[in-house]
């Protein structure tokens, strides 16, 4: 019987003519395979080696429009690794991606969408898009440059480390620092986060909160990523990570561990490098300048007290030699007499004494007790 005839005699159809009618509709309506734009809300590889994923659209109001796509074992190893080649990354979720699908209708399972090709150069662009729109945001916010605003310590010692705790970069970092050839001490208190994937920018956010919720006067915060392809960074270009780096009061550095660019985060930071060990010798050159600088005010006091001791003992000999001069000796031992009379006083001339008078005639050598017996 014609289902339509069924259905107006009857007022219902069967679950089965449903699906199926929803089947040659679909089928009929897309009959060729589309590219489709997406993103990745799950992707699961199971043991078979067929690819599974989850892709969904989301606006300003959540979550819009979700399906069921697969790749199959004999299209996914090839397809797999040419866009991890590609982009640096396997498909990961929160990634927006073009894949050129086959629709397809099921009546047990429902809609499905069959990949056979990626385009990854729309995947590496739309990341940078979004990375447009974050530094524009911020631009807009006024939020840039607040971290370049704030006063850094000049000898950074309490130090906070947000990265995950087997991190490869984190042990680099620590070694460095820790080990320094110089001895210089720091303190180092590691808060945990997640540091790649779409859960990376909440948990490095909650690590600064709490940083600052510590009660700890930390000197500055790190975060440490220690590389990764261009994707796995992706999550430090994201809005709301980079804006809670600027609001944050205390000097953020970052270490992200890429070659080639840098991300929002870096330029939202007070200052960054690119790997930890790079940010290690940051924090020991600190150290390194100001004990030059008191070697340096130490050697120039050292020789400053020299130059004094020196020009006093210039002066003082000097002075002894002017002493010298002036000693009656000297004069005695010339050929000259000193005169004195009988309580000691020097005769200046020979009216001070008169006839009668004991005086003491002193030369170099001793002196003579006289009696005055006439004066010319």
């Amino acid at each position: 019987m014609n289902q339509s005839l069924f259905f107006m005699e009857t007022g219902y159809i069967d679950l089965y003519t449903l699906q199926s009618s929803l089947k040659l509709g679909l089928e009929d309506l897309f009959p060729e395979k589309i590219w489709v734009r997406a993103e990745i809300a799950s992707v699961s590889v199971k043991a078979g080696g067929h690819c599974y994923l989850d892709l969904s659209q989301s606006d300003e109001r959540g979550m819009v429009a979700r399906a069921r796509a697969v790749i199959w074992r004999s299209k996914y190893g090839q397809l797999g690794r040419y866009f991890a080649e590609a982009t640096g990354s396997p498909l990961q979720a929160g990634m927006s991606v073009l894949v050129r699908v086959l629709v397809t209708y099921s009546e047990l399972y429902g809609l499905a969408l069959t990949i056979d090709d990626i385009d990854p150069q729309f995947t590496l662009g739309e990341q940078e898009m979004e990375k447009r729109r974050t530094i524009a945001r911020l631009e807009a916010e006024g939020l840039m440059d607040r971290q370049k605003e704030l006063a850094a310590s000049a000898l950074p010692y309490a130090l906070a480390v947000i990265t995950a705790r087997d991190a490869a970069g984190y042990g680099d970092f620590s070694r460095h620092l820790h080990g320094n050839e110089f001895g210089f001490v720091f303190r180092t208190d590691l808060f945990e986060a997640t540091m790649q994937g779409t859960s990376a920018p909440e948990s490095i956010s909650e690590a600064l909160d709490a940083v600052e919720a510590s009660g700890t006067a930390y000197d500055a915060v790190l975060i440490l990523r220690g590389g990764g392809s261009v994707l796995d960074l992706a999550c430090f270009d994201d809005y709301g990570l980079c804006r809670r780096i600027a609001l944050c009061p205390i000097p953020v550095y970052t270490a992200i561990g890429h070659d080639r660019d840098h991300h929002v985060a870096d330029m939202t930071a007070y200052s960054y490098v690119k790997t930890p060990t790079a940010l290690a010798d940051l924090f020991i050159d600190c150290y390194m300048a100001e004990d030059e600088r008191i070697s340096s005010f130490s050697s120039r006091l050292r020789m400053a007290f020299t130059n004094k001791v020196n020009a006093l003992s210039s002066r003082i000999d000097l002075l002894e030699a002017r002493i010298r001069a002036a000693d009656p000796r000297a004069i005695l031992k010339r050929g000259y007499l000193l005169a004195a009379d009988a309580r000691g006083r020097v005769l200046k001339s020979a009216a001070a004494a008169a006839p009668g008078e004991l005086i003491s005639l002193m030369f170099s050598d001793g002196t003579l007790d006289c009696e005055v017996k006439s004066r010319r």
